[in-house]
């Protein structure tokens, strides 16, 4: 078989997927704290929530697991948007975070002061959304909290030093120190996600395993670089140089779905996307995905997404339906 060009062009698709993990923010605030402290923060199921602590040793209580005492230059991250409270000790009555007053030191960074007088704690917290559809398959698979308290060894050390710099940025907010609080954040938040990856043995398996994967990944990047490309399985087989027969075997195996399947939910996924940014008309991200209609294109969507391409544009709650089409041809778009 000849290969295609696609086979020989430098691709790290882990690289990709955490290269979509482009933030923007919901909000970030510099807490000051005085025990007895307590801070409750809502769910937040679109969003990303994380902490650094600058100053104490607070207390994270999360349904679901012991309360866990925290150290300063401690990173924490809620991947999922979870209910939780901070306080200065387990059981201390939490305020609900928007019913504490605040000062708004930039569009979107702000103060909160609270507490009675003790011992004094100084966290960095923010609330963050992914909007890439690549971003949120994989902060999909992340566990519910991830702690980084290692900052102190070798290959963590220059974390500790960001976190300095983030709670000293913090503490005096010079000009722009928003931007550079909020960016480093991002940063921050990729290095742990990266960390969790090379660590944790969960992220050897499912969508993230066939990314590191070297054919199998190699067809997922091209897959989300070009999905209105007219792919068949054969087309998907030549870029992972290999039979159209084993290709198909392992692209399940590893991925957990076959790839046709796989590319018709990444583009009604990227038509989601698209759709909530509000600057597309229907027919064009049709035509921009690859479909040869309108009306194929909406057929595709309400199997996939359980709503009409309209009713997500408008805000209806997507129910991910499983996937039912049983020929090629409808998935490649037809």
């Amino acid at each position: 078989m000849n290969a295609s060009p696609d086979v020989w062009s430098p691709i790290d698709p882990l690289g990709e997927a955490l290269h979509s993990l482009r933030m923007s923010g919901a909000f970030y605030c510099r807490s000051e704290f005085t025990a007895p402290w307590g801070l409750a923060l809502p769910a937040m199921p679109q969003c990303l929530m994380l902490h650094v602590v600058t100053e104490g040793e607070p207390w994270l209580e999360i349904e679901g697991r012991p309360p866990l005492q925290l150290q300063p230059f401690d990173l924490l991250l809620v991947p999922h948007g979870q209910g939780h409270s901070l306080s200065s000790r387990p059981g201390v009555l939490a305020a609900p975070l928007f019913d504490l007053p605040r000062e708004y030191a930039a569009e979107r960074y702000e103060i909160i002061r609270q507490g009675g007088g003790g011992a004094a704690t100084g966290l960095v917290c923010g609330a963050v959304r992914f909007d890439h559809p690549a971003a949120q398959r994989l902060i999909a698979l992340l566990p519910p909290v991830i702690h980084v308290s290692d900052a102190q060894s070798p290959s963590m050390q220059w974390v500790r030093s960001t976190l300095q710099f983030i709670a000293n940025e913090a503490r005096d907010l010079r000009p722009g120190g928003e931007t550079v609080i909020t960016r480093l954040a991002d940063i921050l938040v990729i290095q742990v996600i990266r960390t969790w990856i090379e660590r944790d043995p969960a992220a050897q398996t499912g969508w993230l395993g066939a990314l590191q994967d070297r054919q199998i990944g190699r067809v997922i990047v091209q897959i989300h670089r070009d999905p209105a490309r007219n792919w068949t399985l054969a087309s998907m087989a030549q870029v992972a140089a290999m039979s159209r027969s084993a290709f198909a075997a392992r692209f399940a195996e590893r991925v957990g779905e076959p790839a046709m399947h796989y590319l018709a939910r990444w583009r009604m996924h990227v038509a989601l996307t698209w759709l909530r940014e509000g600057d597309h008309a229907i027919a064009d991200i049709a035509d921009r995905l690859g479909y040869q209609s309108e009306a194929a294109f909406n057929r595709a969507f309400k199997r996939i997404m359980g709503v009409t391409p309209g009713a997500a544009r408008n805000g209806a709650s997507v129910l991910e339906a499983g996937y039912s089409v049983g020929d090629e041809d409808e998935a490649a778009g037809a």
